[in-house]
């Protein structure tokens, strides 16, 4: 792959990355720095990609290594820096974004790691199992397990939240 096939494919994966990293973290800043990361990682490498699968799923699994290891990292460490007004406004313009998806938002985040990244791979990425086995380096059976629970999870998750309405 030649540094400018590189950055082309980079361009048609950036923003389905980002977005998929945002719906893990549940953090918006964190997951761009972790994107950010993963995308120098995935430069400084892309000699190594060989072509054995799909060059997104390549990156997604550095994207998903990256996170694991700020997840890792954070959970170490508490901040107990304050929120300055900019970062404020942000937050509020996200969620005055994600209103009409919140119940769906809460529902997810409430999975388990692992589901919620099979769950998020397949249904907002449209990635294929064998996608998902190559970036999270788990078992297809595995996957498939984390689907099922997830989707029952959520459904039970969600009718508990029309309920409350």
């Amino acid at each position: 792959m030649t540094r400018e096939q590189f950055i082309k494919a980079v361009e048609r994966e950036q923003g389905s990355l980002r977005r998929f990293l945002r719906s893990l973290c549940r953090d918006s800043s964190a997951a761009d720095d972790i994107a950010q990361e993963a995308l120098l990682k995935a430069y400084l490498h892309f000699g190594d990609f060989n072509g054995k699968s799909k060059f997104s799923t390549w990156l997604y699994r550095i994207a998903y290594n990256t996170f694991s290891d700020w997840s890792i990292s954070s959970s170490k460490k508490k901040s107990d820096t304050p929120l300055d007004a900019p970062s404020c406004r942000k937050i509020a313009a996200e969620q005055e974004t994600k209103k009409d998806y919140q119940p769906l938002y809460d529902a997810i985040g409430g999975l388990s790691d692992k589901e919620r990244i099979c769950v998020l791979l397949f249904y907002m990425e449209e990635r294929s199992i064998v996608e998902i086995t190559r970036i999270t380096d788990m078992p297809s059976g595995t996957v498939k397990s984390h689907l099922s629970r997830a989707r029952i999870h959520l459904k039970a998750r969600l009718q508990t939240l029309e309920e409350w309405k």
